[in-house]
């Protein structure tokens, strides 16, 4: 048994984030979105509306985190980080289809966050950008549910889907580790990563209108 699993001794930043956040992520496991995704019974608009509401944020995440100064973030932040174009390149794909719903109001209140974070402490963005990098890997675990139920080929419409990289995401995690050895700045990126899930939980819950479980409830 690892310090990080009895929560005794020095952990990484990603050891606590992950063992401080595991609630979060079972419960959004629970939502009537994920349950109906992973059945093969999610309507179309909701996956699309997915996206539509990871626009504006990622948008306002990886501008805030480009811009910023801060030498803590910009050990971290990288361009093969970015997933704008992907959600995008997504989105077209069904514009040309039909309608895109538009994002729903969590989605703003989340890139109000982000906002005010970078005007504050912009240290606290990483723990935004752990939450939403480390959802591209549930997201690659997903990949072949929604490609089935929608008869999506040739990489269509899966663009941010099939974006996870586990190698990625090891780099990604040992520079965040590099970056940010302080306990007390470890505290302040894992209370923003928990407010970011508060937000993820908020896109879901209104995505599960309808189909079931409710939204979780912030922890």
């Amino acid at each position: 048994m690892t310090d990080a699993d009895t929560g005794t001794g020095t952990c990484t930043v990603t050891q606590r984030l992950r063992r401080d956040t595991r609630t979060w992520h079972e419960a959004l496991e629970s939502t009537g979105f994920a349950t109906a995704m992973l059945a093969g019974t999610l309507p179309l608009d909701r996956y699309v509306g997915q996206l539509s509401a990871y626009r504006p944020v990622l948008e306002a995440l990886e501008a805030e985190l480009a811009r910023t100064t801060c030498p803590s973030v910009g050990s971290v932040w990288s361009s093969d980080l970015v997933k704008l174009p992907l959600v995008e390149r997504d989105l077209r794909h069904f514009a040309a289809r039909g309608a895109v719903p538009e994002p729903g109001p969590a989605a703003e209140e989340f890139v109000g966050e982000i906002r005010r974070t970078a005007a504050t402490d912009p240290r606290e963005l990483l723990g935004f950008l752990y939450v939403l990098e480390g959802s591209t890997l549930g997201a690659l675990f997903l990949l072949r549910y929604v490609t089935e139920a929608y008869r999506l080929t040739d990489g269509n419409g899966v663009s941010y889907y099939g974006s996870g990289d586990r190698a990625r995401w090891t780099a990604f995690a040992e520079r965040l580790d590099r970056a940010l050895g302080e306990p007390d700045v470890q505290d302040r990126v894992l209370a923003a990563a928990e407010r970011a899930y508060c937000h993820v939980a908020l896109i879901s819950g209104e995505l599960s209108v309808g189909l079931g479980s409710p939204a979780p409830e912030p922890v």
